[in-house]
């Protein structure tokens, strides 16, 4: 869960208290996450991401809150490590809500769509329950309306990886032009834009590709724009 332990490094850099909720597949993430952060698992289907908040209310506790979603890739040559969400605190005033975008279509807030991180104060925070919702409807629009929403422009690369696409884009955004091999992997197979997770066993090639910790490659295959789990599962990414 590479993209979950970016988003707590970059909580952990700002020296703020982080939570993390979970919902599909909640107990692996309860067991990645371990005692490094606030756990909250949600007991049934989805909560959504105002319901989700909803449910950390009370640990949020009167305080405001920089929500991140652990899919959003971000990555800025202009920016030192760490430093890409600090934009979003700097001199709020605990009342306007902020939005990370980016310049584009579909154009969700004026000429920007949102860029993975948000910042809520109390008062919105407050508002939200437990149950299925969602921030764009119950805190961002709200606050537009109220002339208190405001959209710090994020200077780098965006990648929403909820889609197999996207999520190969991001990890080959990550090490282009090269490779990544993970601890203990095992390769003898031939690389092209490859990601190797760690313990992975990759004796065929693999271009544009990702295999995920553990995963195997055997010697007669050509991975080409795909992802690897375990020993057979592929999810071509096109």
């Amino acid at each position: 869960m590479p993209l979950l332990d970016r988003a707590l490094a970059r909580m952990e850099a700002l020296g703020l208290p982080v939570a993390v909720n979970a919902c599909y597949l909640g107990h692996m993430v309860a067991e990645h996450v371990g005692d490094r952060a606030h756990l909250s698992v949600e007991p049934g289907d989805p909560l959504g991401t105002a319901g989700g908040i909803g449910l950390l209310r009370d640990w949020i506790g009167g305080r405001g809150v920089l929500v991140g979603n652990a899919d959003a890739y971000l990555a800025s040559d202009a920016l030192p490590p760490g430093a890409d969400i600090a934009a979003l605190l700097e001199d709020w005033d605990g009342r306007e809500a902020r939005i990370l975008g980016v310049p584009g279509p579909p154009n969700e807030f004026g000429g920007h769509r949102f860029a993975g991180f948000s910042l809520l104060p109390w008062d919105l925070v407050a508002t939200l329950e437990p149950e299925p919702s969602d921030l764009v409807r119950l805190a961002w629009r709200p606050a537009e309306r109220q002339g208190r929403l405001r959209v710090v422009e994020y200077p780098g690369t965006y990648l929403d990886t909820g889609t197999p696409a996207d999520y190969l884009a991001a990890n080959l955004h990550a090490v282009h032009p090269g490779n990544l091999i993970g601890e203990d992997a095992l390769v003898t197979g031939a690389l092209d834009r490859a990601v190797i997770g760690a313990r992975a066993v990759v004796a065929g090639d693999v271009t544009r590709g990702v295999v995920w910790p553990g995963g195997e490659v055997a010697a007669d295959e050509k991975l080409t724009d795909a992802i690897r789990v375990g020993r057979g599962l592929t999810v071509l990414a096109h």
